[in-house]
C-alpha cells in the first residue's frame, strides 16, 4: 500500500442526457474515493456538452481502487442524476496517468447517458 496524491482533471462532457423540460440540463460533476470527503466543479447552465476544466487533489493510498464520478443536473429544489459511473485506478497508479472518456452507463445496457473526459495523474509520496 502506497499513499500519493491523485489529480483528477474533469474536462468536459459530451452528450449528456437532458433531464429538462425547458432548455437544456445545467450540469456539475460530484467526484469521490471516500464519500466522505466528495468535491466537485461548477455548474455550466443551459448546455449538454460542458466543459470545466477544473482540477482536483485527493490524497489515497493504492489499495482504494475507484474514482466515483456523478453528473447531476442543478435544478431548484433536488438535483436530477443525469449518470454515473467509477473509473478504476489501477492503470493510474501503474502508469502514473490516464486520460479518458468514461461512459455514464444508462440502466440495463439501453442507450449511454452521455460521457466524461477526465485526465488522471498519480504521483506516489
Amino acid at each position: 500500500m502506497t499513499k500519493g496524491e491523485l489529480k483528477v482533471i474533469v474536462v468536459e462532457a459530451k452528450n449528456l442526457k437532458d433531464e429538462d423540460l425547458i432548455g437544456k440540463s445545467d450540469p456539475y460533476v460530484e467526484l469521490w474515493i471516500s464519500k466522505d470527503y466528495k468535491q466537485r466543479t461548477s455548474t455550466k447552465k443551459n448546455t449538454l456538452n460542458p466543459i470545466w476544466n477544473e482540477d482536483f487533489k485527493f490524497n489515497t493510498d493504492t489499495h482504494e481502487h475507484h474514482l466515483y464520478i456523478k453528473v447531476l443536473d442543478e435544478d431548484f429544489g433536488e438535483d436530477d442524476k443525469l449518470g454515473e459511473a467509477k473509473v478504476d485506478l489501477k492503470q493510474v497508479y501503474k502508469k502514473g496517468y490516464v486520460d479518458e472518456w468514461v461512459k455514464l452507463p444508462a440502466l440495463l445496457g439501453l442507450r449511454s447517458k452521455g460521457e466524461v473526459h477526465l485526465i488522471l495523474e498519480y504521483s506516489a509520496s
